[in-house]
């Protein structure tokens, strides 16, 4: 049932980006992420440069921008955080649209927006021009732990399970007549979540029995391996 998860983010090409090898995406993704974080908030031209850059390589992808547009909705938190940082942020006050907000407050909002938008943007890139098994591919070329990428592997292969037990679940409450509009509601929400917490848990450990009964030591055998 692996095969058919974790694939909503990719895009389906044949861009030479598409055909890079993961690991190398992953480097420069790394590489890219760390020279914006480093950069001071104030250096205004050097974050349009890593703009245009970015959708330099968004153009070579060939995925359209809308695909990409409509899932940079996870930035929110940090859209929100960022607009209200001017109203709270001490230090100098300045005026803007009759509204006196703080100087430091406005620099640190937008190296947040800034650094935000162009983290998004590369991660969502690379989700959408590298299938999932190939990224978990590219983590193990670049040494990282064996155990991490498995975990990565199984929360991979079992989203989409999870997801879709957590609608069958919103699916049967609603049909009882139940709908969350206020927060007296919440409490069966909340019980809700532990159930499925829960029913994921014992699901894992299902998993993990099975595994060690056919011979699992840690480490997964190699593709294609034989007895």
């Amino acid at each position: 049932m692996g095969a058919g998860h974790g694939h909503r983010l990719h895009y389906h090409g044949h861009s030479p980006l598409h055909r890079a090898p993961a690991h190398l995406k992953l480097l420069g993704l790394l590489g890219f992420m760390l020279v914006v974080v480093a950069t001071p908030d104030h250096w205004f031209a050097a974050f349009g440069a890593y703009l245009l850059v970015l959708l330099g390589v968004v153009a070579l992808s060939q995925v359209p921008p809308t695909y990409l547009l409509k899932r940079m909705v996870v930035e929110v938190p940090f859209v929100v955080f960022a607009l209200v940082l001017p109203f709270v942020a001490y230090g100098e006050q300045v005026e803007v649209l009759g509204l006196s907000l703080s100087r430091p407050g406005l620099l640190a909002a937008f190296g947040i927006l800034a650094t935000a938008t162009l983290g998004v943007l590369a991660s969502l890139t690379l989700a959408a021009t590298t299938e999932p098994q190939a990224l978990l591919a590219g983590l193990e070329r670049l040494r990282v732990p064996s155990l991490l990428v498995q975990i990565m592997s199984f929360m991979v292969r079992y989203l989409d399970v999870v997801t879709g037990e957590m609608q069958r679940m919103r699916v049967a409450r609603e049909s009882r007549g139940f709908s969350a509009r206020d927060p007296r509601q919440w409490p069966v929400i909340a019980r809700s979540t532990g159930a499925l917490f829960i029913r994921s848990y014992e699901r894992g450990e299902r998993v993990h029995l099975a595994m060690l009964s056919r011979g699992y030591t840690g480490t997964m055998p190699e593709q294609g391996a034989h007895r």
